[in-house]
């Protein structure tokens, strides 16, 4: 009850600007929640599963270009 009366005198008192400045305060994390929850589904979008056959056939390239490199120092 005590709280409600103190809101409506700072209401009174301070005008609108107090409540856009809430408003604005309000706003930014609800903001940011939405923006987190959009950029949280996106990196957790299904892909296109892709095999590990072009690593692996470029390190078996790479181990046999670096076993041929060898010339006997």
């Amino acid at each position: 009850m005590v709280n409600l009366l103190i809101s409506q005198l700072l209401w009174s008192h301070f005008g609108s600007e107090v409540g856009m400045a809430v408003l604005a305060w309000l706003l930014i994390p609800l903001v940011a929640a939405v923006g987190a929850g959009l950029w949280g589904s996106w990196a957790n979008r299904t892909r296109r599963v892709r095999g590990d056959g072009p690593e692996l056939d470029g390190y078996a390239r790479f181990r046999a270009a670096m076993e041929r490199s060898h010339t006997g120092s």
